[in-house]
């Protein structure tokens, strides 16, 4: 799969710049991709693209198969002849270095129910079939999808599992009349991933043009409060009154005295392989019709996962449930060939893991923030890689490299600056040059770290709540000059791929 010299950036939709209060699928994106060509990078790799619920965190979705609408491109919207430059005066003009969440969706609601019903009244006879053949489609997720979304709504935001007995329990007449009286509000919903998925199948087209690979991100579990949750209960552990039997977390570890309690429901992986893991094959048919790669979260649950008994206070009390291990990849495999897969394997791993990840070649990542801690034994340093897997200079869970080396004890600063042979200065220069450098196949760059930014523009502190994933790049951040420095390295270090020559 990914078995060529090759590199990229790690850099989420909302982080581009622009003038909206978030980052976008419009020209932002298609500017970006220019940089990528630039600096001859071949992959750029984002977070998951769902619409978000609490804390704005795209690893907790109402959907894992919904785009988020919140990146859909107002510019666009106008070139589409559904809005008109006047209407957007409305939204946050703001290019400060932080996603406006709260101000950006407060705007965008009333702009978006405009350009809806514009499309209702004046959409051209092709534009109409197209929605009808997104709509067809998509229809094993797209119509509970909308009518969640809608049920919420009236509803006040509310999470499904406390709704009415009939709505939550999906009893079909009740069901039937909520569509009924929520017809347009389900239309619109609908039609908002009818633009989502027009205006990242045009980001995506381009960068192929421009030979850049997208690698996407699905998180192993999904949201407590979401539509697959709310839609197909059958297919994870919820008791008669659908609350969950188990929840997933991680145990106590040297980071925590508790453990991690995640609260998301778990899979009922027996169900799952009665019907060769239906729900999972249209999962990953959905993320592989949006990108080329695809990371899975918390890969190690496929081996075994700890499950924590509904209602604790913490994730002491779980206990390792072994997974559908090898039998779940064979049965993806079966049905999609070769799958493009990114094993997010860190942490302490187990040989069972290590053999999942490996019998289908998946490769592996590692960290090189990880790689220089005095106070335990690692695999993360450069000398221990095997081809096969990603070297990250940080990931988005990571302090920014040079937060991190701030941060770092003495004795690991000294570690990293005679690793490297380098100097404090440029510090994110010398770990992105050691990533280049390494034997990995793929070496990926967070933008923040390319930028050399510190703390303060961290994506995300797990364990935390607020005040995540609001990090944005600047107007000027893609320069030339940035480009060439990273498109010298990848030269350098042979991470262009390389024509085929021809024989006479």
């Amino acid at each position: 799969m990914m078995n060529e010299r090759a590199s990229g950036i790690l850099l989420h939709p909302t982080s581009l710049p622009g003038k909206y209060g978030i980052g976008t699928l419009g020209k932002a994106a298609f500017d970006f991709i220019d940089f990528l060509t630039k600096a001859k990078q071949q992959y750029w790799q984002i977070l998951p693209l769902g619409p978000t619920g609490f804390g704005d965190s795209p690893y907790q979705c109402y959907s894992a198969h919904a785009g988020n609408p919140d990146l859909i491109d107002p510019d666009l919207l106008v070139k589409y002849g559904l809005l008109t430059q006047d209407d957007l005066k409305s939204q946050p003009q703001s290019d400060d270095g932080q996603v406006l969440y709260e101000k950006v969706q407060k705007a965008r609601l009333p702009l978006l129910e405009k350009a809806y019903h514009a499309f209702t009244a004046n959409a051209a006879d092709l534009d109409k079939l197209a929605y009808r053949n997104f709509l067809k489609g998509h229809a094993s997720w797209l119509n509970d999808y909308a009518l969640f979304r809608s049920l919420k709504e009236e509803s006040g935001n509310s999470p499904w599992y406390t709704w009415e007995a009939d709505l939550k329990f999906r009893n079909p007449e009740t069901l039937k009349a909520a569509e009924i009286r929520l017809a347009e509000k389900t239309d619109f919903h609908k039609f908002l991933q009818f633009v989502f998925f027009k205006q990242w199948t045009s980001v995506k087209d381009y960068a192929k043009k421009h030979k850049i690979k997208i690698i996407g991100d699905i998180p192993l579990y999904i949201s407590p409060d979401c539509a697959d949750a709310w839609a197909n209960p059958g297919v994870f552990e919820y008791d008669k009154d659908l609350n969950p039997i188990r929840v997933g977390g991680v145990p106590p570890d040297y980071f925590s005295e508790t453990g991690q309690l995640w609260g998301n429901p778990l899979f009922n992986w027996e169900v799952m392989k009665n019907d060769n893991y239906k729900w999972w094959i249209e999962r990953i048919k959905t993320n592989l019709s949006l990108y080329d790669v695809i990371r899975i979260d918390h890969f190690r649950g496929f081996a075994a996962y700890w499950a924590v008994p509904y209602g604790e206070a913490t994730a002491i009390n779980g206990a390792w449930i072994p997974g559908p291990g090898k039998d779940f990849f064979k049965a993806l495999l079966n049905e999609m060939g070769k799958l493009p897969i990114i094993a997010e394997d860190l942490g302490v791993m187990t040989p069972e893991v290590e053999d999942l990840r490996d019998s289908f070649g998946f490769p592996g990542m590692k960290i090189l923030e990880f790689a220089f801690d005095s106070s335990e034994e690692n695999d993360y340093i450069p000398y221990s890689y095997t081809k096969n897997c990603i070297v990250y200079t940080g990931t988005h869970d990571n302090d920014t490299v040079v937060g991190w080396f701030n941060k770092a004890a003495e004795a690991d600063k000294q570690q990293v600056l005679d690793y490297i042979n380098c100097t404090e200065k440029g510090i994110h220069w010398s770990f992105v040059r050691l990533a280049w450098a390494s034997v990995a196949n793929t070496a990926i760059v967070p933008m923040q770290d390319l930028l050399g930014l510190d703390s303060g523009s961290r994506m995300n502190l797990p364990g935390t709540t607020g005040g995540n994933w609001k990090w944005r790049t600047r107007q000027g951040d893609f320069s030339d000059e940035l480009a060439e420095s990273l498109a010298h390295l990848t030269k350098l270090y042979g991470r262009i791929k390389k024509s085929k020559s021809k024989t006479k």
